[in-house]
């Protein structure tokens, strides 16, 4: 191929599996695959990985597989802080919904909020641990691929420009939201999608509220703020860092303008949407200030495919299914994808096979799920109480009866993937153990 000078094989036998992608689905990945027995490679496009990024929510779905990767709640204290309590209050302060969350409400695992970048990070070391330094080569992206009977070759594309061409077992790309594979495989794919909110994200030093480890989200449907800590207080100074997300929902008519999809923004571009929000027990304009960086997103996914798969080829992670970040599930989901993979690897080999029986068990109800959050998620119990009562209520019984709050919930849940009652009861989507058949 012109421009491809150099090719990388590997007998048939011994083929790796190729990951685009390191981010926390393709580490996953990587460590599953170690697992299970399959040589593997993750090509990652930085130069170098770095702890970028602000907090996430981990669900206890993607917590029992961490655990069974070997990542105990010992190691996930360290960098993160387990969640107790999710919570909705109105613009005028009063309690829409509140529930417990993880070990408090039942599950057998915790729910995580965490930093995003520490997390990778994480798992990028633990990579390299068990699989060797050159298990993650960076500064190299995946580009493109063809493939045959026998295998699948990756071309694989260095930041000078240079290209070469890997082949191994099967490609998994973990490529997210620009996937240069998702856009081979579906070349037709309608563009990223922006409904209109924007988001402004920071962290701020503050005394944790409520109890202590709650997710609040507070305001409207269309214009709120989001925040919980990631880390436990300072003992010396009963300070946690507050992570916090700022989001308001303007016409989307004409497009995204701002060009880019992650920029560093003044305080002063945003704030005066959330003057006067101040609460007895929150005071939202002291917590924006408090941030040292803050950087404006806009809230985007693409619409579902209709697969994940062509042949020896599958979509992971962002690259299958990113989503709105409005019920603290898209690096849960990555995390899931790979273990449900490695779980089909096992029961099928090394295929193109495993590969479509991944994509039968997720792609259609993740792609549900996708649309579910473009709906709002969770947080349309918000919408229902705007609909019905402009936002304004002293008491929520009268406006959306508890019933109805929990049935909401629940099915978004059971959607999600981690009602309660079905993971507790689920069997280990890896048991100790199991391992890829040799041959």
């Amino acid at each position: 191929m012109p421009g491809v000078p150099t090719t990388t094989s590997h007998p048939s036998s011994t083929r790796p599996v190729l990951i685009a992608g390191g981010g926390i689905g393709g580490m996953a990945t990587a460590l599953t695959l170690h697992q299970i027995g399959v040589p593997c490679i993750v090509f990652e496009s930085v130069p170098e990985l770095q702890p970028l990024g602000v907090g996430i929510n981990l669900q206890p779905n993607a917590v029992r597989e961490l655990h069974d990767l070997g990542f105990g709640n010992d190691v996930l204290d360290t960098i993160g802080l387990q969640a107790r309590e999710w919570a909705l209050v109105g613009r005028n302060g009063n309690e829409v919904y509140a529930e417990p969350r993880g070990l408090q409400a039942g599950y057998h695992w915790p729910q995580y909020s965490v930093h995003r970048g520490q997390l990778q990070m994480m798992l990028f070391n633990a990579v390299r641990e068990r699989l060797g330094d050159d298990a993650v080569q960076l500064g190299q992206r995946v580009v493109g691929y063809r493939q045959d009977a026998n295998g699948v070759t990756a071309i694989v594309e260095t930041r000078d420009g240079e290209k070469r061409e890997v082949t191994g077992s099967l490609l998994i790309a973990a490529d997210g939201l620009h996937s240069a594979v998702r856009a081979q495989m579906h070349p037709a794919q309608p563009p990223i999608q922006w409904g209109g909110a924007i988001m402004w994200r920071g962290t701020t030093p503050g005394v944790p509220v409520r109890t202590g480890a709650s997710f609040v989200g507070v305001g409207s449907l269309r214009h709120r703020v989001v925040f919980y800590p990631i880390t436990p207080p300072d003992p010396a100074t009963g300070l946690a860092t507050i992570n916090w997300i700022a989001e308001i929902t303007v016409d989307n008519q004409g497009g995204w303008q701002q060009g880019d999809w992650n920029r560093r923004v003044a305080l002063e571009e945003f704030a005066h949407h959330f003057d006067g929000w101040n609460y007895s027990w929150l005071d939202v304009p002291a917590m924006l200030r408090g941030a040292r960086d803050i950087f404006e997103y806009p809230m985007i996914d693409r619409d579902p495919v209709p697969t994940w798969v062509d042949g020896r080829v599958a979509l992971l992670g962002d690259a299958a299914h990113v989503m709105y970040p409005v019920g603290s599930n898209g690096a849960s989901q990555a995390i899931v994808d790979a273990r449900v993979l490695g779980a089909q690897l096992i029961a099928h080999g090394v295929g193109p096979q495993a590969l479509r029986a991944y994509d039968d068990q997720l792609c259609k109800d993740i792609s549900a799920l996708v649309l579910r959050n473009r709906g709002s998620g969770p947080f349309g119990l918000l919408g229902l109480v705007d609909e019905r009562c402009g936002g304004v209520f002293d008491h929520i019984d009268d406006v959306l009866p508890r019933e109805e709050r929990e049935g909401f919930m629940a099915r978004y849940k059971a959607a999600a993937g981690f009602a309660i009652e079905t993971l507790n009861a689920a069997p280990p989507t890896i048991a100790p153990g199991q391992r890829v058949a040799a041959g």
